[in-house]
């Protein structure tokens, strides 16, 4: 199954959270933070959204960092997904 996205709307996949600190200690699952950092997965058309027009700025691969609690949640073929509109993606990651 495939998920495409309408409007503005952009599906994102959260990037594993590190398991050693940059010290070399190892985290166990608990001790990790919640990833920050995602990957753009899919990309909607854009448009008109609002009455204003709305151009995409992100496309697919970009790592990108939203929003804390933005977005909706989905689990598709048992890979979970969040879908934001583009203006909860605060920054792209280079």
């Amino acid at each position: 199954m495939k998920l495409k996205p309408l409007a503005d709307r952009v599906v994102i996949k959260l990037v594993e959270a590190e398991e050693k600190t940059k010290s070399g200690i190892i985290l166990t699952g608990s001790a990790k933070e919640k990833p920050e950092v995602a990957q753009v997965i899919e990309v909607g058309p854009g448009g008109l959204v609002d009455g204003k027009e709305v151009t995409m700025t992100v496309k697919v691969g970009d790592k990108v960092i939203t929003s804390k609690y933005s977005g909706t949640e989905v689990k598709i073929d048992g890979e979970e997904y969040t879908i934001v509109r583009q203006s909860d993606i605060l920054a792209i990651v280079e």
